[in-house]
């Protein structure tokens, strides 16, 4: 079983949870996430299973959309419900009022300082083991774009939104900064990511679901990694250069034919009769080798 799977992910358990249960489900061990959701959150989790874990390196730099509520008035110490209290302030009478402007200050390029509570490392450490211990680090912020961020509603103290954001966007941080601009302060208390990519919370199935889908003869609901590569271009490659491919050698503009235009630096996919070959970089000025246009990414054979 090979391809790529779209899980609704439930409310309580961790990415990983996720991942052990469907090496469960789908009897095989080489299973994969594209994108770590809180235990908080629900929704969109793209898990790949056997040969699809090859191409989570090209799904986990998608931007994200998010359905997020939160707690005016209370901070936390992970930024979210499932964290200790520690401060309450009082919300300005006007805050509702100020909620449209200040949550246009936070769209487009901003730069955010990741929460303790995370996965990312400090000396080979995860944040979220120091942050458990009492102990707080320096981070540096990083650079994250919000391409859009709408007020769905507000019932003071609660606010929902929804954004569009860029990979490595900490919606918690988003939330707490919203607060913090406010005067007031802010935790999240639900998240839903409603796409990843190309996949909507439309195409998503249940851990439930899933298991019923499989049977011994497969997975109806498992996606071949040419259907969980769509959004890239699709380039045929002629017969005569389809063993050279399989062989690691790039093919040349005279081996190919795509259905567009392609842009230089483009990533696109080879096919081989149409199921994937390859994932490759339109390099058409291409100094390293004398051959080909094409810089291969990776390799699929068998597939």
């Amino acid at each position: 079983m090979h391809g790529l799977l779209l899980v609704d992910k439930p409310a309580g358990m961790t990415s990983h949870d996720v991942v052990r249960q469907v090496r469960r489900i789908c009897r095989t061990r080489k299973v994969g996430h594209a994108g770590t959701l809180d235990p908080l959150a629900t929704g969109v989790l793209p898990v790949a299973v056997g040969d699809g874990t090859k191409i989570l390196q090209f799904l986990l730099a998608e931007d994200k959309s998010y359905r997020a509520t939160f707690r005016l008035g209370t901070t936390t110490d992970t930024l979210d419900s499932e964290g200790e209290t520690l401060l309450q302030r009082p919300i300005s009478e006007d805050a509702e009022e100020q909620l449209p402007s200040v949550c246009a200050q936070f769209r487009g390029t901003i730069m955010q300082v990741p929460p303790m509570y995370s996965a990312l490392k400090k000396n080979g450490v995860p944040l979220y083991k120091l942050a458990r211990k009492g102990e707080t680090v320096e981070r540096e912020a990083r650079q994250v774009c919000i391409k859009r961020l709408d007020l769905l509603s507000v019932e003071l103290p609660a606010v929902t939104i929804e954004v569009d954001c860029s990979k490595g966007t900490y919606i918690r941080t988003l939330v707490a900064d919203i607060g913090e601009a406010l005067g007031c302060g802010a935790h999240l208390t639900a998240l839903r990511r409603l796409r990843s990519g190309q996949f909507d919370i439309a195409r998503c199935i249940s851990l439930d679901d899933l298991a019923t889908a499989v049977s011994g003869a497969g997975c109806s609901a498992l996606l071949s990694l040419d259907e969980a590569l769509a959004n890239l271009p699709a380039v045929a490659v002629l017969p005569a250069a389809a063993e050279k491919l399989t062989n690691g050698v790039p093919p040349g503009l005279e081996s190919i034919a795509a259905d567009s235009e392609l842009s230089a630096g483009e990533l696109v996919r080879l096919q081989i009769d149409r199921r994937l070959a390859a994932v490759a970089r339109f390099a058409p000025d291409r100094q390293i080798e004398k051959r080909g246009d094409f810089e291969l990414v990776r390799v699929f054979l068998g597939q």
